[in-house]
C-alpha cells in the first residue's frame, strides 16, 4: 500500500517556518511578566496558581447557593407496604430468627422447643397466639426454665385490634432487653404476622423508625407479613409517632 503524502499547501505564500527554541524563549522573556495569581488569558479563561484558588477560594468564579430542601416524611400506604413485604420472600421461612440484637421472632414450634430456647439464652417469651384452642404454652409450660413469660390472646384477623398491644408489650421487650443478658422471643402460631406486629411496634416506638425502616429492619433477617388489619393499625402507630417526633 502506498504511502499517504501530506497534503500540498496551496496559494503563492510560503509555509511560515516553525520557531526555534530560542526563539520561543526570547519571546516569552520579551512578554509583560506578571506578578498577579491569576490571568485571563482568552475571554472567560483564565490561569492561575494554586494559591489565588486556595486563598480566594476561586472568588472570580460565580458562587450557586442552593438551598437543601428536606422533604417531609411520606407515610407509606397500604399498598406499598403490601409490595415491600413482597420484595425479599424467600421460598424457605426457619422457625426462630434473631432480627434485633437479642430480639427473636419466631413460630409455635421454636416456642416448644425447650432445648433450643436453652440453647439461645432466652430469658423472656412473648406469646401473641396463646390461648387454649391456639399456642397454648403459658408459664406453666416453662416451669422447668428459668425465664419470663406474657400472653396475649389475639386472633390473625384483619379485624382484630393488636394496637391495643403495642405500647404495653414495647414497654415489656424495652425492659427485658435492659436486663443482663436479656435474650427475648415474641413468637405466634407461625411467626409472619402477629408476632411480627408487635415487634414492628416495638422498633417503631422504642428505636425511633418509621414503618418501613422497620419493616427494612426485621425484613432482613426473616420473612413477615402481617394481615391488611395489622399493617393499617401500624400505619395510624406511624403516624402517631411522626406527628410526634415532627417527621410530619
Amino acid at each position: 500500500m502506498a504511502e499517504a503524502s501530506l497534503p500540498e499547501l496551496r496559494g503563492d505564500a510560503e509555509a511560515t517556518p516553525c520557531p526555534s527554541i530560542l526563539e520561543l524563549e526570547e519571546l516569552l522573556r520579551a512578554g509583560k511578566v506578571s506578578s498577579s495569581h491569576v490571568d485571563e488569558v482568552w475571554p472567560n479563561l483564565y490561569i492561575g496558581d494554586a494559591m489565588d484558588s486556595l486563598q480566594k477560594q476561586d472568588l472570580r468564579r460565580p458562587k450557586i447557593h442552593r438551598t437543601v430542601r428536606v422533604s417531609p416524611y411520606q407515610p407509606p400506604t397500604l399498598a406499598s407496604l403490601q409490595r415491600l413485604l413482597w420484595v425479599r420472600r424467600a421460598t424457605t421461612l426457619s422457625h426462630v430468627d434473631e432480627v434485633w440484637p437479642n430480639l427473636f421472632l419466631g413460630d409455635a414450634y421454636a416456642a416448644r422447643d425447650k432445648t433450643k430456647l436453652a440453647q439461645l439464652g432466652i430469658t423472656h417469651i412473648v406469646n401473641v397466639a396463646a390461648g387454649k384452642f391456639q399456642v397454648d404454652t403459658g408459664a406453666e409450660f416453662y416451669r422447668n426454665m428459668s425465664l419470663e413469660y406474657y400472653g396475649i390472646e389475639a386472633d390473625d384477623t384483619p379485624s382484630f385490634d393488636l394496637s391495643v398491644y403495642f405500647l404495653p408489650v414495647a414497654r415489656y421487650i424495652r425492659i427485658a432487653l435492659s436486663v443482663p443478658r436479656g435474650r427475648v422471643l415474641v413468637h405466634c402460631a407461625m411467626g409472619v404476622s402477629r408476632s411480627a406486629t408487635v415487634v414492628l411496634a416495638f422498633l417503631m416506638i422504642c428505636e425511633n423508625m418509621t414503618l418501613v425502616e422497620a419493616i427494612q429492619t426485621v425484613q432482613a433477617h426473616r420473612n413477615i407479613y402481617p394481615n391488611s388489619g395489622f399493617l393499617q393499625q401500624l400505619q395510624v402507630l406511624d403516624n402517631r409517632l411522626g406527628r410526634e417526633t415532627g417527621r410530619l
